[in-house]
């Protein structure tokens, strides 16, 4: 490749200037003012609280509108009035030398200074500045996410390209890399297409060496791989384009955000505008990166304000696209003065292909082809050229010439192309991995040379093109991507220019086979160049013309690789784990330099009076602790009282109180099976038998009651059932739920039977011929399934007649007969009035659909009091009671967790020191674990200890001193890896993992499955979304294997040694008296509670179109014949019948169409009540048919079909869709389908979204409210006024002292105001039209008590505002208050709207009717669907779940149906802070035999090496070269114990590799220095904390920027946005901590290079083409030219071409693309802090200064503007930011004894202003009332007037706009 083509990749170190201004905030934030409302604040009556209503009202009024005028700031399309437009980045790369004098292109130019093309540039700078605000935006995300192979998403083919352009690569190599990139999508399960636009190949016609490629790359792609390319479209703004995008609906499209040249950067920029406008997400090409199981990049969410832009300016996006590539004929100029038309080398390459096919009939290999073509018509046409010019050149112009090159002669650029025919003969039979030791050559073409190369890169390029199109002639195309090695080709310039000519010595035979080779290339040359000669093919160089500058020639190496020697470590857990590793490795001798230099850490000790090696305290105990039942202190026991008093109330609203239970240890037998035998006793005691005599008097009395009472209400019953059905039955039904007694239960269903039937023929009577409602009739045959199936033994044989009658009665004679046992037809012919016109089975296939009865059992469990258990919920129950491990995966809403909640009264009623730990994901999740547990479970315990505990980041309470532990993965892990927990680790008898799938989860995976391996005890692992649970299964059954080896051998150990470690484990012994069971069941549970059906809704002209969407509408054939029908795709009994009838429809003549006719079918016919389990035998019946049809060549057909299912929903604008959105609300209320949750994925809509509803409730209102009500009000509140400072006269204290008549006046004044307070209650009171809020759903008392926990929340106002309409909002970054009282509500049926992001699809209690997803997002993969769709259909109050999709596009709908969840697999396991815990953990445990084995554990069963042995064996070298690392930066000694500051790089595991660097900085003294007060004090001056802020920003608040964010200068209000470089004298020392890991890491890789599959590195990885060693019978040439001190042996044979080598691999940024791909090791297994981070093109990505910004201004809002954050994410980041100060303050705290160390007051003095800025975050409505009016908080019982009025005020302003 040409040198000046690298330019590309140059490194773009002008890096932005920032403007940012450090102002303050302008409004500061207000002081939190402490008022709790009491019924004493509610009882006072001050004219005070009337004044600040009013003044709270214009506070919320001003806020609202100022959020209002925000979000539509954020709107702008334009940014005109937000940002200046000077740029700081080079935008577009120059390629001056690229397109020399020597060499042009001369394409059509505009005229820059008509109107036109001013408008236009001025149009552009518009569009870069539109492109760039939201590419600044993206966000850092997965891009595959879940949804395996029904996910789609496009690559830009030019962006594919110009990712890996760079002037080192080599030819093969580029498309190795470009291979690689693609196989890593492709492993992962991505299915991508990659599309080329034709137009965008006249952006390369001046770089001809990329154009080549491009074509190349095209080619190979198409024919070589199994990638489906599109070349068919010609721009994005095409009609074709816009078709394949609304029909395709990609994922997301990979896209550059910079070109080679400005105008290539332009297109690109249309292209993201377009695609983001059609609502298409966007993510960069630039700064991906990858690990073992995802890749992650730059993702740019679609919004609203793209289409706003695409709309304003497409007219100028048309225009902009034509200008870019409308060119005139180009035409090449070479040597400035020898023009050619490049459609003359088009027409050559025409010509000369039919000849070449003459000579070659038989066709031949690419290489060949492509060769011979480009030096023919190169050749041809360059000394056709010349003799054109020589010709018409005169001496005139001979003279002018002097100052250019002079052109090389046709026999000089005959030379070069048969050096070209040379290398091909190479390429063709010169093995990889000969020519991956080549030598390295540093000598570059001369400028008359390069000119020539170009036009044959063009020829090479028209060659491809035109061969493509050549259908009749045999290719061989499979060696597309090694067409031209220009490393060889110079290397052969160099030998024949400078080597050869030296004499004989050096000259080299070519080998025979080499020889013919060539021989026979050269002489297709010379046939195909016809009139003109080149001479033969010997020898190579007729000429002396040197064709390469003479400059630096071989390449240097770097210094020679040290010796790769391990310091000998003696551990026994290291000899255990990886002792057979070890023998094969090489080990240090103690005297090398290596070893005597090792790092200790008493120097800096001494120095400064730290003890860097004392323990530290555990982080547990760092933790806030709330309270503890422990304490002695009043005022931690009045907090107890309180926390306990909420969780029980919290509680109360997820579980129903009856199921509170109440569990005594003495009243319980140890043996956990004790229920269960006691039934099977035989005789009975005196004592039972008087006990169950009681019972049965008690059963008897309780059952006369219920007969009573259904005597009282029988009649009137009947009478509401005939009168309205669905009431009347609504009504039965809620009685019947209240009854005890069976035989009560009968007779009320016999006599709702008989009810139901009347109103039936009552209906038809009053039909007469007309159509009937079926659905009164589905009423009475549910009453008759019922009856035959739950009360069989009841019913006699009256009974039985009774039921036989009215089957007839309905038309089913068939069912009648199979009822009663006849076989005869009844003749009576006076039923035909009241029968239904369908079959029976259709009847309730179609119109019973969610009314059929699931299989239930009717035999009672002893051990579940109240409901029967399915089998499977009994297997786990089993489970529990033999001490077995489960994994369970059952549907959300199935009943799993109930298991879990036995499982935890099993351990209670065991004993007293036994414990269960729970662990949950988020902390949203504990606290309804908690609240559930107080719910159910009371026990009294000895002092000291509790039921319940509870571990979070945040907080903790009675964490050692509890039985049962609610926690999340992390802070267990803390727990496990303790030295000092090993005690009460020992205690657990239960893990309950909750939401397991987080095992294969972004974040934290790893730490599920270290908990997984390291509990001894059994577990219970629950999930709704696992689809390879049997892998799982198997995967734990071997750790517990392992831990049953591992025990039996502990107990050995301990039995033979004479130490008293059965002492140590008394509290085990005591607690662990059943037998233990190491095995693991898998329990699978398919079937839902209740189905899922869905709907498509879409807007047309204000109405809403809700069409019904059947899942198989989602499949496509392609799909069911590559993955067949998902396991999980079910149908409805109703979409059963509707698949049927369609088939029926679309093929006639199906033979099977009887045999699977509902009547006709096996499991229906002649069935009196066809059950869900016989419909599900049908629906699997019917799929197997249609995946047969595909087998018999029906495709046709089912694509007819699959098309008749589809919905077809109607495309609507975003504003339209928001604007209408309180509409769909009501229309799904007027559905009766609330509550609903609406799941919206960007936390500022789910906000706007819920304010919408709210607006538009309050415009009811105030449209139908009397237009004197306001007045009234006003008259009424000013009479309150007056009466109630009437009354503030009579003081209450002395009314004895009163006389009568002033007792009188006083009495008389307090009913005035009691009657006042009524009146204006009811004028302000909310009519039912106008809120969703179900005021019976919760008294007005514990309303009170819920709203009570808002009074100082942020946006607390607006929220009971909202609730008061039943409308609520749910997202992360709520405080966790704000969400729980939106939860209570919600559950407790008051509130009925949600809008909420997936913090609700996690676990989270909150079952409704419906679900809708109301916005699209790469948030919402199959993993999200599946969570937030099963909220849908509450259990025993739902018949069935809704989902609604408004206004998504179909083609996601359809993948979202019909994805598969994701298969768990596992991470790369091991980190070096890890290795130290591990370390750290066998040194310093009291059982080291307990110790030892958990750490064993976790090296040896990671789910990554599961059954992989060469993983295995990788991830023990891993270890080696990590303990390595350790010991010589002084974290351990040579015998494998903690030393140094290991326990503070251990406290700060979460943080690797900032947690070492941290550490280096501590040992340098750089802390020290920079830490120096003001002089004769101990406080630090602003700027010192500055720095250090800065430096712990750099450590540990890394989040990167894309690259293209730093391209304009930006006017920040507040923020500096980019952080800048640490320090010098820090950024030398982390140069210097990167110098060491990279050395590891290399010796790592050099040594793990033998474990590489080397067949594997021999194929490209994509397209598998083979390189692997052939016949090569060797070549002296060959061998002369190859470099055997080339040290190669751990890079991958494609990246030895460019010149890599294995001291490469001592550099970061080159391990990715250099080493052995079949390792499965990449750079992220590297502890490396960069100080820089470069994207693929070279530009850095900005690291964003968040942490440091907010420690200057402390405006959280200014993060959101400026910082390119959601306020969310903001505050988590910083409330994490602030932990981390304060956990380092603390551990250095501990390590220094002197309290006045600098560094130490340093830390806590930054901690504490910290801290101070974080409680006065962000303006909140309750700040801003208390800031513009100084209110005190309002008690929320007087809020609802005022809340009505604020809003109502407000509404009239509000114009939809939200």
């Amino acid at each position: 490749m040409d040198s000046a083509e690298g330019h590309f990749k140059e490194v773009l170190h002008n890096d932005a200037n920032e403007n940012a201004s450090d102002n303050d905030s302008a409004c500061s934030d207000s002081e939190e003012i402490a008022f709790i409302p009491t019924k004493e604040h509610e009882e006072s009556d001050s004219d005070e609280e009337d004044e600040t209503s009013d003044k709270a009202e214009a506070a919320v009024m001003q806020m609202l509108k100022e959020e209002e005028d925000r979000e539509k700031e954020a709107e702008d399309p334009d940014y005109s009035n937000t940002y200046s437009i000077s740029t700081t980045e080079e935008m577009t790369l120059q390629a001056s030398q690229t397109e020399g004098k020597d060499f042009k292109v001369f394409q059509h130019e505009h005229d820059s200074q008509s109107p036109e093309m001013r408008k236009h540039l001025e149009f552009l700078k518009k569009l870069r500045l539109h492109i760039w605000a939201s590419l600044s935006k993206a966000q850092y995300v997965s891009l595959l996410k879940d949804f395996v192979e029904s996910e789609f998403f496009v690559i830009d083919g030019d962006s594919l390209l110009l990712m890996f352009l760079d002037e080192e690569t080599q030819y093969l190599n580029f498309f190795y890399q470009i291979e690689c990139f693609l196989q890593d999508f492709t492993e992962k399960g991505a299915k991508y297409v990659i599309v080329f636009f034709k137009d965008a190949e006249q952006m390369y016609l001046s770089y001809p060496h990329f154009l080549f490629l491009r074509t190349a790359l095209i080619e190979h792609l198409r024919h070589n791989t199994g990638t489906t390319v599109h070349t068919e479209f010609s721009n994005c703004l095409s009609s074709k384009w816009k078709i394949f995008l609304k029909k395709s609906y990609p994922y997301f499209i990979i896209v550059s955000d910079i070109g080679l040249t400005s105008l290539q950067t332009d297109y690109l920029s249309i292209l993201i505008a377009h695609s983001l406008s059609k609502k298409i997400n966007v993510v960069l090409a630039s700064g991906q990166e990858y690990d073992i199981l995802r890749v992650y990049g730059y993702h740019v969410q679609s919004v609203y304000k793209h289409r706003l832009f695409f709309q304003k300016y497409e007219g100028d996006l048309r225009y902009a696209c034509e200008n870019l590539v409308r060119y005139k004929e180009p035409f090449v100029c070479l040597y400035e003065h020898l023009k050619l038309s490049l459609k003359r080398i088009q027409k050559e390459v025409c010509q000369t292909v039919p000849l070449l096919k003459q000579l070659w009939p038989e066709g031949s290999d690419i290489r060949r082809v492509v060769c011979v073509l480009a030096c023919a018509v190169g050749l041809k046409i360059y000394s056709n050229m010349l003799e054109n010019a020589n010709t018409s050149m005169g001496a005139k112009t001979k003279r002018s010439a002097k100052g250019r090159n002079k052109p090389l002669s046709p026999e000089e650029a005959a030379d070069l192309c048969r050096m070209q025919c040379l290398t091909v003969a190479f390429l063709l039979h010169m093995p990889l991995s000969q020519r991956a030791q080549i030598r390295i050559m540093k000598s570059c073409w001369t400028k008359q040379v390069l000119p020539l190369i170009k036009m044959q890169q063009l020829c090479m390029h028209f060659a491809l093109t035109q061969l493509s199109d050549t259908s009749d002639w045999k290719l061989d195309l499979t060696y597309l991507p090694d067409l031209n090695d220009d490393s060889l080709l110079i290397n052969l310039a160099h030998y024949y220019e400078l080597e050869y000519i030296k004499g004989l010595e050096l000259k080299k035979e070519l080998g025979k086979e080499m020889e013919n080779e060539y021989q026979c290339l050269w002489d297709t040359v010379t046939k195909l160049a016809m009139k003109y000669s080149f001479g033969d093919a010997f020898p190579i160089r007729k000429t002396t013309q040197l064709f390469l500058e003479q400059k630096q020639t071989f390449k240097d190496y770097e210094t020679e690789i040290h010796n790769i020697g391990l310091i000998p470590v003696k551990s026994g857990l290291v000899e255990d784990y990886a002792g057979d590793v070890l023998k094969n490795l090489p080990v240090l001798e103690s005297n090398d330099p290596a070893v005597t230099s090792l790092i200790k850490y008493k120097e800096f000790d001494e120095l400064c009076h730290w003890h860097s090696g004392r323990p530290l305290t555990e982080e547990y105990e760092r933790v806030r602790c709330n309270a503890d039942a422990k304490s002695k202190d009043p005022e931690e026991r009045k907090q107890i009282q309180k926390l306990q008093t909420f969780r029980h109330f919290y509680g109360s609203t997820l579980e129903d109180s009856a199921s509170k239970l109440i569990v005594h240890q003495k009243d319980v037998s140890r043996n956990t099976n004790a229920a269960v035998k006691k039934t099977q006793k035989k005789h009975k005691s005196k004592a039972e038998t008087i006990t169950e005599e009681n019972i049965r008097r008690l059963k008897a009395k309780e059952e006369k009651k219920e007969q009573e009472q259904w005597k009282a209400l029988c009649i009137p019953t009947q009478k509401e059932i005939k009168a309205n059905l669905t009431v009347g039955i609504n009504k039965l039904e809620k009685f019947l739920k209240t009854l005890k007694s069976k035989s009560v239960k009968f007779t009320v269903e016999m006599a709702g039977l008989s009810a139901c039937l009347e109103a039936w023929k009552e209906h038809c009577r009053e039909q007469g011929n007309k159509s009937k409602d079926l659905s009164k009739a589905v009423q009475v045959m549910r009453r008759i399934h019922i009856l035959l199936e739950k009360y069989q033994d009841l019913l006699e044989k009256p009974h039985l007649q009774k039921l036989t009658r009215y089957l007839r009665l309905l038309g089913f004679e068939n069912l009648a007969r199979s009822l009663s046992g006849q076989t005869e037809e009844s003749n009576d012919q006076s039923i035909s009035n009241y029968t239904i016109e369908v079959g029976p089975a259709r009847f309730q296939l179609q119109y019973m659909d969610y009314y059929l009865l699931r299989e239930e059992r009717n035999d009672p469990d002893p051990r579940v009091q109240h409901f029967i258990p399915d089998t499977w919920q009994r297997e786990l129950l089993d489970a529990v009671d033999n001490n077995e491990s489960a994994v369970i995966v059952a549907p959300t809403s199935s009943g799993k967790t109930y298991a879990s909640y036995y499982c935890m009264e099993k351990v209670l009623k065991t004993s007293n020191d036994g414990v269960v730990v729970y662990v949950a994901p988020t902390k949203a999740l504990v606290n309804q674990v908690v609240g559930t547990i107080y719910s159910r479970f009371t026990k009294k315990l000895p002092d000291g200890l509790v039921v319940c505990g509870v571990f979070t980041r945040d907080y903790r309470n009675d964490v050692m001193n509890s039985q049962i532990l609610v926690t999340v993965p992390q802070c267990l892990e803390i727990l496990m890896l303790s030295p000092r927990c090993q005690e009460w680790t020992k205690r657990i008898q239960y893990v309950i993992f909750d939401e397991v799938h987080c095992l294969g989860g972004e974040i934290g995976a790893e730490v599920w499955e270290h908990l997984l391996v390291t509990i001894r005890c059994p577990f219970l692992a629950l999930s709704a979304t696992v689809s390879n649970p049997e892998h799982l299964t198997e995967w734990l059954q071997s750790v517990k294997r392992y831990w049953q080896h591992a025990e039996n051998r502990i107990e050995r150990i301990s039995r033979n040694s004479g130490n008293n470690f059965t002492g140590k484990c008394k509290v085990k012994s005591e607690v662990q008296e059943q037998k233990k069971s190491y095995r693991v069941r898998l329990v699978l549970y398919e079937e839902r509670y209740n189905d899922l059906e869905k709907y498509v809704c879409s807007l047309k002209g204000g109405d809403f179109i809700i069409e019904h969407c059947h899942p198989c509408a989602a499949l496509t054939v392609d799909h069911i014949e590559n993955y067949g029908i998902p396991s999980d795709l079910s149908l409805s009994p109703r979409e059963s019948i509707q698949l049927y009838d369609t088939m029926v429809k679309v093929w006639q003549k199906w033979r099977r169409a009887q045999e699977l006719d509902p009547e006709e079918f096996v499991s229906f016919k002649n069935k009196v009540v066809i059950k869900k389990g016989d419909v599900r035998k049908y629906e699997q019946e019917l799929k197997k048919e249609l995946s047969r049809w595909i087998v018999l060549g029906q495709r046709q057909k089912v694509n007819e079909l699959l098309d008749h299912l589809k919905p077809k929903p109607v495309d609507c604008s975003e504003q339209e869709k928001w604007k209408h959105f309180a509409s769909f609300v009501d229309k799904l209320h007027e559905m009766d389908k609330l509550p609903a949750i609406f799941f919206i994925f960007n936390v500022n809509s789910v906000e706007r979204a819920a304010k919408n509803v709210f607006f538009n409730l309050l415009k009811k209102q105030k449209s139908e409210q009397d237009p004197n009500t306001e007045r009234q009000k006003e008259r009424l509140r000013d009479e309150l006024r007056k009466v109630k400072k009437m009354l503030r006269k009579f003081n209450p204290q002395d009314t004895k002292k009163l006389s009568s008549s002033k007792k009188g006046d006083m009495v008389c004044l307090l009913t005035t105001k009691q009657q006042l307070e009524k009146r204006l209650k009811r004028l302000t009171a909310i009519p039912s039209v106008c809120t969703y809020a179900d005021s019976k759903a919760v008294d007005e008392d514990t309303l009170w008590k819920i709203f009570h926990r808002l009074r100082f929340e942020r946006k607390g106002y607006l929220q009971q505002m909202m609730a008061l309409r039943g409308i609520g909002y749910h997202h992360g970054s709520m405080s966790t208050k704000e969400r729980q009282v939106v939860e209570m509500l919600f559950r407790l049926g008051y509130i009925k709207v949600v809008t909420a992001t997936s913090t609700l699809a996690l676990g989270i209690n909150m079952p409704c009717k419906s679900v809708v997803f109301a916005e699209d997002s790469v948030f919402l993969d199959a993993l999200n669907y599946r969570q937030m769709s099963g909220r849908a259909g509450r259990r025993g109050q739902d018949m069935i779940g809704n989902v609604f999709f408004y206004d998504i596009p179909l083609p996601k709908v359809e993948r979202l149906i019909k994805s598969n969840v994701p298969q768990l697999k596992g991470q790369f396991p091991l980190t070096v802070s890890l290795i130290l815990r591990l370390m750290l953990l066998v040194a310093k445990a009291d059982d080291k035999a307990d110790a030892r084995a958990k750490a064993l554990s976790v090296l040896k069963h990671s789910l990554m090496s599961f059954r992989k042995e060469r993983y295995a064996e990788l991830l023990k070298i891993y270890f080696m070269f990590s303990l390595q690392f350790l010991i010589k930066e002084g974290y351990l000694d040579q015998e494998g114990n903690p030393m140094g500051f290991a326990g503070l790089a251990t406290h700060l595991y979460y943080h690797e590799p900032s947690n070492f660097v941290l550490v280096s900085f501590l040992v340098k003294g750089l802390f020290h220095k920079l830490c120096q007060p003001i002089k004769g004090s101990t406080v630090f001056s602003e700027d010192v904390l500055e720095k250090l802020v800065l430096i712990l920003a750099n450590l540990f608040g890394r989040k990167y920027l894309p690259a293209c964010s730093m391209k304009y200068k930006r006017t920040f209000c507040q923020s500096k946005v980019f952080l800048e470089d640490l320090p010098e004298d820090f950024a030398d020392a982390v140069n210097e901590y990167n110098t060491k890991v990279e050395e590891n890491f290399a010796h790592f890789l050099l040594t793990t290079a033998k474990l590489a599959d080397i067949e594997q590195e021999y194929r490209l990885p994509l397209s598998k083409t083979d390189f692997t060693p052939k016949n090569w019978h060797g070549s002296e040439l060959a061998s002369y030219l190859m470099d055997n001190t080339k040290s190669i042996s751990a890079i991958s044979p494609f990246a030895c071409l460019s010149g890599v080598v294995d001291n490469d691999l001592f550099h970061g940024e080159i391990i990715n693309k250099a080493v052995l791909r079949s390792l499965g090791i990449n750079v992220t297994n590297c502890p490396l802090l960069y100080l820089n981070k470069y994207d693929n093109q070279g530009r850095r990505r900005p690291l964003n200064a968040y942490a440091l910004d907010f420690y200057k201004h402390g405006s959280l809002i200014a993060l959101t503007t400026d910082n390119w954050l959601n306020e969310g994410d903001a505050y988590n980041a910083l409330k994490d930011f602030l932990l981390l100060i304060k956990s380092i303050g603390t551990s250095l705290s501990e390590l220094c004894d002197d309290p006045n160390d600098n560094v130490l007051l340093a830390f806590q003095q930054v901690g504490k202003i910290y801290e101070e800025k974080l409680k006065l975050r962000s303006a909140s409505i309750h700040d801003t009332l208390c800031h513009y009016h100084h209110a005190q908080p309002l008690p929320s019982r007087n809020l609802t007037a005022y809340l009505f009025n604020a809003s109502l005020t407000h509404a009239e302003e509000h114009d939809n706009n939200v």
